[in-house]
């Protein structure tokens, strides 16, 4: 019975934040499944770091070049292949929790993230392609991916909806979705989970707080933000015939000054997910405490965010700017990924 079994039991699923050929092909996910990982998220800076900076996948992509395949034809193939290959292991989670987990994410073309018909076509080409009821396709929570997502949940396709940071864009997202459902009808729900971006919003935060001098809300406003889209979460799906439940993601501690697993530790609550970078995920095995924390201190995180615009510092313009990068980020390492697979079919 480890930590991440605990979270489970209180209702909080944890994710592994990451792919490889040698977690897919080793065991490895095996491994982290039997600790009680329920579940996989990829995302361009994913794969970057999986093909293009490892030798792993050479083979393949001088194999491919070799019968005719464009560099965006192989990037698919190898995508495809490995989200594939982990969603097959991942089916035994999601049928052991009927379908609640065992869901492995890959994200559509990142450089389509203002392009809404063909973030919709793609989506729903992608979830075809991989023919499986337990994988996602994640699509950025732009204004017209999120227009996106309702169309896609509508049609039946699983999504992740990610890069969200503000309260705004995850109310819109959440609605998007329940219009989404809506529009299906009856019949099988589309699954979905919303993901919402923790720790870039202490690091951005924490750098203006100290520009000004007041220190003392540092490493609280990431946390106390989630607290409150918490509690918008369970208002908006009080009573739905289908929940999309929250992600916590970006959940690795990049501050050293701040414990490795504040973000899981103080982030469980029930009807919820955390994806979790190995690294995070090893240290809250081995020295993590799972609790209900999500909806302690409700008051003090609404005094924290009231206090933070007194000092001068607007969250919504933060919010905006992480996105902005967030999605230059992305788009960064999937045009590297691509030049690398370029290089590589020689």
């Amino acid at each position: 019975m480890t930590a991440i079994h605990e979270a489970f039991h209180m209702g909080q699923s944890i994710w592994l934040d990451y792919i490889n050929k040698e977690l897919v092909s080793s065991g490895g996910l095996q491994e982290w499944i039997n600790l009680g990982v329920t579940g996989v998220t990829t995302n361009p800076s994913i794969f970057e770091n999986a093909i293009a900076k490892t030798s792993d996948y050479d083979g393949e992509i001088k194999s491919l070049s070799s019968s005719g395949k464009s560099t965006a034809e192989i990037y698919e193939a190898l995508t495809v292949q490995e989200v594939g290959a982990a969603a097959d292991i991942m089916r035994q989670v999601y049928d052991r929790t009927n379908g609640k987990d065992g869901y492995v994410s890959l994200e559509v073309n990142p450089l389509l993230a203002s392009d809404r018909e063909t973030t919709i076509s793609e989506a729903k080409r992608l979830f075809a392609l991989l023919n499986r009821p337990n994988v996602m396709i994640k699509i950025p929570a732009t204004p017209e991916g999120i227009s996106a997502l309702t169309e896609c949940i509508a049609s039946g396709v699983n999504v992740n909806s990610t890069l969200i940071f503000s309260h705004s864009q995850y109310v819109e997202v959440a609605k998007a979705y329940l219009e989404g459902i809506k529009r299906a009808g009856s019949g099988r729900k589309a699954a979905s989970v919303a993901s919402v971006f923790v720790s870039r919003v202490d690091g951005a935060v924490d750098k203006l707080l100290a520009e000004k001098g007041e220190t003392s809300l540092c490493g609280r406003i990431a946390v106390d933000g989630i607290k409150l889209m918490y509690q918008e979460f369970k208002g908006l799906f009080a009573g739905a015939e289908a929940v999309q439940r929250p992600l916590w993601a970006s959940t690795g501690t990049k501050n050293k000054a701040y414990s490795d697993v504040k973000y899981v530790e103080e982030l469980i609550g029930p009807d919820t997910v955390n994806t979790v970078p190995p690294a995070t995920l090893e240290a809250f095995v081995n020295h993590g405490k799972a609790a209900l924390t999500l909806e302690t201190g409700i008051a003090e995180a609404e005094s924290d965010m009231k206090r933070l615009a007194e000092i001068g510092v607007n969250l919504n313009e933060v919010c905006a700017k992480l996105l902005a990068d967030g999605l230059k980020s992305f788009n960064a390492a999937f045009e590297s990924l691509m030049s690398a697979i370029e290089r590589k079919a020689g």
